[in-house]
């Protein structure tokens, strides 16, 4: 087999070859590798290792921390990709851009994202392996879509899913950066009881789970993790000599934690509208409206939250990809009765 160049290594095939020069002698198998096969992860790499898919002078070597020599020949074979353990199910889905890379959806409220404990079928991902067929040319060695950030069952609107390697790893470094060097923005609607007294504002509160229950998250003062989510003012609703009943609020998320918006909000005294877990304190306040507001409100059985706006680099292209999705039906719907009140 004729030796791959390092250009040739960015983008993956079956097979690669690299003879290892004086700059990566004494180093680990693993580092030489991840340095020049920037579409695969460490982890992936690390993996085909442990897997006997790689060779060091014609012996296949299965440990990562090996040390290279310089004149040695590494050849990488990379298995084909399995079949996913999840199984596709033809379940509409709101496609809002695809290309070979990526897919961004419109995820409606309802649809759980990802398999798991309960919801092993009817998730995002069964849709996703239907969809996107053979264009998932496999994540980890699977052919399922790559996921890099979820929203809750009933929260709807954007996500982005990777459907190669290459797209999985620059998308989920996007992601674990938050944005601080790099486009990405994620910007949510958010309905609320009440109203904060200024028009602005930042949570900073680190998360954790509850003690007094496992399934529900926490402010905690001390460990958790760190939470940020800057927090503005778009509209109020009510009387002007009365409280507010009501906002609509716009939450951009400098940190991506597990039920963040709704345990911030809630913290900050302003829990979202339909979140029985974070808000179940103020179903009350709707023993005193009169109809069609009341019965809209009540028939509202999940949080008014809307993932709106998703901002991101192209992991291949390089370019700035900008989405915003218009609100669901029911959430629609709830505003409008807010703005008549």
């Amino acid at each position: 087999m004729t030796e791959n160049s390092h250009e040739d290594l960015a983008s993956p095939g079956p097979d690669f070859q690299l003879t290892v020069d004086a700059a990566d002698a004494g180093k680990r198998l693993d580092a030489v590798l991840a340095a020049h096969l920037e579409a695969l992860s460490r982890n992936r790499i690390q993996s085909l290792i442990k897997s006997g898919d790689v060779t060091v002078g014609g012996a296949k070597i299965v440990e990562p921390k090996f040390r290279v020599n310089e004149g040695d020949a590494l050849i990488l074979t990379l298995p084909e990709p399995e079949d996913p353990e999840p199984k596709g199910e033809d379940i509409p889905i709101s496609v809002v851009f695809e290309d070979e890379h990526l897919i961004v959806v419109d995820k409606p409220a309802g649809l759980v994202v990802h398999p798991g404990a309960g919801n092993w079928t009817g998730t995002l991902v069964n849709a996703l392996i239907h969809h996107c067929g053979a264009s998932l040319s496999g994540i980890g060695g699977v052919k399922r879509p790559g996921i890099v950030h979820r929203i809750d069952k009933d929260t709807s609107g954007l996500l982005v899913v990777a459907k190669t390697d290459e797209a999985h790893k620059g998308l989920a470094a996007q992601f674990a950066d938050h944005g601080r060097t790099g486009p990405l923005e994620r910007a949510y609607s958010a309905l609320v009881w009440g109203a904060p007294s200024s028009l602005k504002g930042t949570i900073d509160a680190n998360l954790a789970r509850s003690q007094a229950n496992r399934q529900k998250i926490a402010v905690v003062k001390t460990s958790g993790r760190h939470a940020i989510t800057h927090w503005q003012v778009k509209e109020r609703f009510g009387s002007a000599d009365q409280p507010a009943l009501a906002s609509l609020m716009e939450c951009r998320l400098e940190t991506g934690r597990t039920h963040q918006i709704r345990v911030h909000m809630a913290h900050i005294g302003h829990p979202l509208i339909g979140d029985n877990d974070y808000g179940s304190g103020f179903k009350t306040k709707t023993n005193r409206l009169e109809d069609p507001l009341k019965s809209i409100i009540d028939g509202f059985d999940r949080q008014a939250l809307h993932a709106g706006l998703l901002a991101f680099e192209h992991p291949v292209t390089g370019d700035t990809m900008r989405f915003e999705c218009s609100y669901p039906s029911d959430f629609a719907s709830l505003l409008s009765a807010l703005q008549k009140f």
